[in-house]
């Protein structure tokens, strides 16, 4: 596979939901589409539904989502298709046509049922973050960072049966006794799809330097994220950006991180999908290898993705 560009979160499904808009229509109501993801060179996406605002509702909610999403899919078969597989990740992007992950962001959309988690693994779902900011069934999140929790029994039956099935632990999120309890259990490697670096921005929701080497001790990757307040509190730009990328190669090495922008989600710090390639232009000015900045566009998260998905 020649290089790649994967972003590893976007809020995109529900934002067009909401909109009532295909997803193969450019429009500026949103920053993630597919003709906008060809100008990016965009070619590989995790597509997340976030469940935390359906209070007792999750499950509907996403099935709600991912319904239509697979509408959206097979109206627009031409130009993306779902991966499943490490097979299927190879084969659509050597197609030229944008690989699409399903994700889920906060376990709660499982209802606290393995069962539950099966059949979403059968409709596709690869990626599961644990927890949002508030506590779920699995694991407390950085919104209850006070209480000092961590994994729950379910939690670890969890990370122990994504581990089985293939599917991504996600640790966007989580509290920090979470992030380490998951990393004790899981073992496979696991991503935090969007988060930056405290030591460059006090914000509840990046990692500090211990966290960032201890995602790379398990073979896993941080995708930067473009959410302005986690780039800095006052003055966040497209080169305090870059500067939490440089952070992390210095604490764990070119090896562990990679993209999550966070479109549609927050992440505005680039416009929409289009101004990608100035994430490629910094790094090359930065005087980053050819080979490391392929790296981080994309090869670090394909390389997790062919360690954890199944691979045919």
């Amino acid at each position: 596979m020649e290089a790649v560009l994967v972003d590893a979160h976007n809020d995109t499904i529900v934002a067009h939901k909401r909109l009532g808009l295909g997803l193969g229509i450019k429009t500026d109501k949103t920053q993630l589409d597919l003709p906008r993801m060809k100008e990016g060179g965009l070619d590989v996406a995790f597509f997340a539904v976030d469940v935390t605002r359906a209070l007792k509702n999750h499950l509907t909610y996403a099935l709600d989502a991912f319904g239509f999403f697979d509408r959206e899919l097979e109206s627009n078969r031409t130009d993306i298709s779902l991966v499943l597989t490490v097979k299927d990740l190879y084969e659509i992007t050597e197609q030229g046509k944008i690989a699409a992950l399903l994700a889920v962001e906060n376990s709660d959309a499982l209802e606290g049922s393995l069962n539950v988690l099966r059949m979403l693994f059968k409709l596709g779902v690869r990626s599961i973050g644990l927890t949002h900011n508030p506590r779920s069934l699995a694991a407390d999140g950085v919104g209850e960072a006070r209480t000092g929790g961590g994994l729950t029994n379910f939690g670890v039956q969890l990370i122990e049966e994504m581990n089985r099935l293939g599917v991504l632990v996600d640790l966007a999120h989580i509290s920090e006794r979470g992030f380490w309890d998951a990393l004790e259990v899981s073992k496979e490697p696991v991503i935090v799809s969007h988060g930056n670096c405290k030591a460059l921005c006090e914000h509840r929701r990046n990692l500090d330097d211990d966290q960032i080497e201890g995602l790379a001790d398990k073979e896993g990757v941080i995708g930067v994220t473009f959410v302005p307040s986690f780039v800095h509190p006052k003055t966040p730009s497209l080169q305090r950006l870059l500067d939490h990328i440089d952070h992390i190669v210095r604490v764990a090495g070119v090896d562990h991180v990679g993209i999550g922008s966070d479109f549609d989600g927050g992440g505005t710090l680039l416009k929409d999908a289009t101004e990608l390639p100035k994430i490629t232009e910094g790094l090359l000015k930065r005087g980053y290898s050819r080979d490391d900045v392929e790296k981080i566009l994309g090869g670090n998260f394909i390389r997790v993705l062919s360690k954890v998905l199944p691979s045919s």
